[in-house]
């Protein structure tokens, strides 16, 4: 059982280790339609963060762990990010704390969320929100593999929600 000041990530659309709703994957939208990120909420970060990061990874991909979603420079002031955020503009938004947001390549090469169709279900996909005790300066093209090695010994707080697809 979590503690109630416990670091935590979670999602009104998904339960903890509950299903990823079709509508947030490749399977759920026509080719047509933009895929929409799920709803994220996060609660008692730690003190000293200066931003946030996520990752969401497929961890049951045939090789590696397949990357769906990259986000870096959230700022701590914020509580979570609303469904659909993927793919916004910051001035939709209204600018201000979202302006150092940056969006990285998943594993399609392209920024944004992207959780493709599965060669069978009951994929494994974690969501994992990093508190950090500095912005992260990745350059224009930003990905995991950049992330994980720049937040090496920036990490305060690791919070993880499980889902399955």
């Amino acid at each position: 059982m979590a503690s109630h000041d416990e670091f935590r990530l979670v999602s009104s659309a998904i339960a903890h280790e509950g299903k990823l709703p079709r509508k947030y994957t490749e399977e759920g939208q026509g080719a047509a339609k933009t895929l929409s990120s799920p709803p994220l909420e996060w609660y008692n970060v730690p003190d000293g963060t200066k931003s946030l990061a996520i990752v969401v990874q497929d961890l049951d991909a045939d090789v590696i762990p397949w990357t769906a979603w990259v986000v870096v420079n959230l700022p701590p002031s914020l509580k979570g990010l609303p469904e659909g955020f993927s793919g916004t503009k910051v001035e939709e938004l209204g600018g201000g704390d979202y302006g150092e947001i940056q969006e990285g390549n998943n594993d399609h090469k392209v920024p944004g969320w992207r959780v493709p169709m599965l060669p069978e279900p009951g994929h494994r996909f974690e969501f994992k929100l990093y508190a950090l005790d500095d912005l992260m300066h990745l350059g224009h093209k930003v990905t995991k593999e950049k992330l994980i090695e720049a937040v090496e010994g920036h990490v305060l707080g690791e919070a993880v929600l499980l889902s399955i697809f």
